[in-house]
């Protein structure tokens, strides 16, 4: 801390006269020593446990040993909750939430008496949503993720959160049973942390060390392994020092590290949530990205980790391996190293003593496990303002492909009829979901990736060419083009599609058109009735009316800046 730099914290707990009587007393209340948090560091600790968000369930565990670091490193901690995101219960969808976690984070921080702040991150939602929020405020921050849960293992096999898309249709074929799939259950979830996966989880861990905001080995530590609170003592350290230092998050998320983001997650074969997420912190710190970047910076890395889905090994394997440092360096030649971190080092010195332990799950970059990654971007008159697709995730077969569309116009919709045996559909038909995205939902949900007819399943295809408005877990896997742009609920082409239309995808071509000329759309358009958007109250009539398109990242778009981290009015 330099001379002319106060503490922020002064402000509250250095006031003089009733003020701060107030800020002071109200702190010892809880048998706190005034020397502990007078003229110390105060850090915020920001925990999103709860134990309606499995993934995050160990949090005060970890939250202790934050903590410690702090302590340590001569700073006192205070830990507050937040709204918590947990996928895997959440209805309609946890995406429909990101945002307002992001405004409890932001005036969470900003009305405290905090210098600086940890933010503890797991399921898929918490750790844009966090970060946003801190991004927006701007005091110094760094991300401790929960880490992954244990490999699942299953009757012999090594299973993971993909393969529930996998039973699903092997149930709805009849292939296995459902006291099978009951027992899968536990197998899976056989320990604490996220899913197991290069799920949107592990992609957003992933990101945030890519970024460069959280330490190095932060994205793979299984939840279990007791290097994850190592690293959380760590991160408490680090915090205080990141006070002293004044290193706040707009000194770390350049736009340099944004590119760096985009080609690691290109390398890891990183969710396609991981546009959207990427897309709302950059909004926030001010840092100019477009969804043309993500095409344009991973166009040339291939896929470099072998994991689920769109290779065979599980988060574990990875960690032991090497884990992010050691892909990182196999990739340092398309990096921008120079750039700075949280740890107070380069990306060039983060990664400079990182090695390679398993080349079946880290590939050298000139011997990759396929040369086709990242995220392709798609214009056309369908999505004019773009869409988006995984190819290593993807049937290569289906990668140029013309067909009929089968449209269903909502998920109500998909629902009734998926199933009819009467279906008109056989499998080069391209599967068409509308009304499923930021508006149409609300929230955009993962329900891309639609199960394929049970008709189909019975002639052993298991991918299709699907299009929809909304999202795919990072998870799934298939021919799923996902966030078209703008989304059917505002009226674009792409509500306009009816059954019989001919769709082309040419993903190396990045298109996705319809063959209807603009006049024949035009004309569909005028008879076009607009669908009512059902929300009169709270948070989802608010989200509706003021959040932007998934091609802007979905954030609400009076959220977007930096409001900074000056309150200049007190409480009485």
């Amino acid at each position: 801390m330099t001379d002319e730099k106060k503490l922020r914290s002064t402000n509250w707990f250095g006031k003089k006269g009733k003020d701060g009587f107030i800020y002071r007393a109200w702190m010892k209340n809880q048998g706190i020593p005034a020397d502990e948090f007078e003229g110390k560091p105060v850090i915020g600790i920001c925990n999103t446990w709860s134990e309606l968000t499995p993934c995050n369930a160990h949090f005060r565990e970890l939250a202790a040993s934050v903590k410690k670091g702090i302590i340590e490193a001569g700073g006192f901690p205070v830990e507050f909750p937040v709204m918590s995101l947990g996928e895997t219960l959440m209805k309609p969808t946890a995406m429909l939430y990101r945002n307002l976690v992001s405004m409890d984070v932001e005036e969470s921080i900003r009305a405290n008496p905090l210098d600086g702040v940890v933010l503890l991150c797991g399921c898929d939602k918490t750790t844009p949503a966090l970060l946003m929020g801190a991004c927006s405020v701007n005091l110094p921050a760094i991300v401790v993720s929960g880490g992954p849960m244990l490999t699942g293992k299953f009757r012999g096999q090594n299973i993971g959160t993909s393969d529930i898309w996998r039973f699903s249709e092997t149930v709805r074929s009849g292939e296995m049973s459902q006291d099978d799939l009951y027992d899968a259950e536990a197998a899976m979830c056989r320990s604490q942390g996220h899913c197991a996966v290069m799920g949107t989880a592990s992609t957003m861990a992933c990101m945030a060390e890519s970024l460069g905001i959280a330490l190095p080995q932060n994205a793979a530590i299984p939840a279990a392994d007791s290097r994850r609170k190592v690293l959380a003592w760590q991160s408490g350290r680090r915090i205080v020092e990141m006070v002293k230092q004044d290193q706040k998050p707009s000194d770390i998320l350049t736009r340099k590290a944004f590119e760096n983001a985009i080609m690691v997650n290109a390398a890891i074969g990183g969710s396609t949530n991981f546009v959207l997420h990427l897309l709302a912190i950059a909004g926030r710190i001010g840092v100019p990205l477009q969804i043309e970047d993500f095409d344009h910076y991973s166009t040339h890395i291939p896929l470099m980790s072998n994991l689920q889905p769109s290779g065979s090994y599980f988060m574990e394997d990875f960690y032991y391996a090497g884990g992010l440092p050691a892909l990182m360096a196999e990739m340092q030649e398309w990096l921008h190293t120079e750039t700075m971190t949280v740890s107070g080092k380069t990306v060039k010195e983060n990664i400079q003593q990182a090695v390679c332990y398993n080349r079946e799950v880290i590939a050298s970059g000139n011997k990759p496990f396929n040369p086709l990654s990242g995220i392709v971007v798609l214009k056309g008159n369908i999505c004019p303002d773009g869409a988006v697709i995984k190819p290593s995730a993807a049937t290569p077969a289906l990668m140029q492909h013309s067909g009929r569309a089968v449209v269903f116009e909502n998920i109500e919709d998909y629902k009734t009829r998926i199933d009819d045996p009467e279906l008109d559909i056989d499998e080069h038909c391209i599967m068409v979901l509308k009304n499923v995205g930021p508006i149409g939902y609300p929230g955009m949900p993962e329900v891309g990736n639609m199960g394929l007819p049970k008709k189909i399943l019975a002639k052993g295809i298991r991918d299709m060419v699907r299009i929809s408005d909304g999202r795919m877990s990072g998870t799934g896997f298939g021919t799923v083009v996902l966030h078209v742009s703008p989304e059917a609920a505002t009226g674009g082409a792409f509500s306009l599609l009816e059954n019989g239309d001919i769709i082309t995808l040419d993903v190396g071509k990045r298109s996705l058109n319809v063959q209807l000329t603009a006049k024949a759309l035009e004309q569909r358009k005028k008879k076009k009735q607009a669908i009512a958007i059902a929300h009169n109250r709270g948070y989802a009539q608010l989200y509706t009316q003021h959040v932007l398109q998934a091609h802007l990242g979905a954030d609400l778009d009076f959220l977007q800046g930096q409001s900074g981290s000056a309150v200049t009015r007190d409480s009485h």
